[in-house]
């Protein structure tokens, strides 16, 4: 006589438990990814403008990014959707483009022109701690002491990192650069501010923002530089840049949110993104890095995870 084994028939409850633990690395997969990318853009900042005016860059880079992102709502068989906006969405998405990329990137990118990489680079990664400062005033949010505290950790390491470690001279290597790159930080956290009250699809209207963008960049590259031939490397630059920055790797992290159980479960690793930052920078830019940019980096993360876990620790 034999004895035919059958195996035990999975659960409902183990079925999704595996299901969701599938879910979740293909999470993490996206966002390291685009984590990844993003590493890669302070040094392509820096290496492009080397050959290409800021604004020519940001023109180019700004092109490929919207076509990039209209190739990406085709493919997803989402490009109806255009259809069934608005004038409120395009109004709306006027104001946007105005913010990003048109003034966020034109701030940033004269700041990458007149800092190092580094220091452009890790300032800009205070538009958190910024977006919970305009949150008071537009969103009516209240914060507490321990808030307070994360944000005055943060900005003593923009200090930290303005005045290359001369922290009570107070006298910044380049007080326009730094404040180039706290400006672009305003209106990258005015951007997605404004984002938040809005259910359009968030391709839709990141194209839609980027449209109206291009034109005003359009407007601005006529009146100031006029078109000329770019160079073949500044517009490899900017090519790389609008796939890589303002592209694929915003739809790679909306893929991860869309997997992840939990946004904290993937948002939290954007804050690797400035560290490795400084690994591209030195090896392929050639900036030693200082110290103070470590130390002032540490400060403003530590800074945002704090005020993150806020409300956790007021429990």
């Amino acid at each position: 006589m034999s004895i035919i084994f059958q195996p035990k028939p999975l659960q409902p409850g183990k079925i999704l438990y595996f299901y969701r633990m599938k879910q979740q690395k293909k999470a993490y997969l996206f966002a390291l990814s685009a984590i990844l990318l993003w590493s890669t853009v302070g040094s392509a900042f820096k290496i492009s403008l080397r050959y290409i005016s800021f604004i020519e860059l940001l023109f180019y880079a700004a092109l490929v990014s919207t076509i990039t992102l209209l190739l990406v709502l085709i493919f997803s068989k989402k490009i109806n959707l255009l259809l069934t906006l608005k004038p409120v969405n395009f109004l709306r998405a006027s104001f946007l483009g105005l913010l990003n990329p048109f003034l966020y990137y034109v701030f940033l990118l004269q700041a990458y022109n007149l800092l190092l990489a580094q220091e452009a680079g890790t300032l800009n990664y205070i538009w958190p701690v910024v977006l919970v400062l305009l949150s008071i005033p537009l969103l009516k949010q209240k914060i507490g002491w321990i808030s307070l505290a994360a944000i005055l950790i943060s900005f003593t390491g923009i200090v930290i990192i303005g005045t290359q470690g001369n922290l009570f001279s107070l006298k910044f290597s380049n007080a326009t650069g730094v404040g180039l790159a706290l400006g672009s930080a305003i209106f990258w956290a005015l951007f997605w501010i404004i984002n938040v009250k809005d259910p359009t699809d968030a391709v839709i209207k990141l194209l839609l923002s980027f449209a109206f963008g291009l034109i005003y960049i359009t407007i601005y590259l006529v009146f100031t530089k006029g078109f000329s031939p770019p160079p073949l490397k500044g517009l490899a630059g900017a090519v790389y840049l609008g796939l890589f920055e303002m592209g694929i790797t915003f739809v790679l992290w909306l893929m991860a949110l869309k997997h992840s159980a939990t946004t904290a479960k993937v948002s939290n690793l954007v804050y690797i993104s400035p560290f490795i930052s400084l690994f591209f920078i030195r090896f392929a830019v050639g900036e030693t890095i200082l110290i103070s940019t470590i130390l002032g980096l540490m400060l403003i993360v530590g800074g945002i995870l704090l005020q993150q876990y806020a409300g956790r620790f007021a429990k």
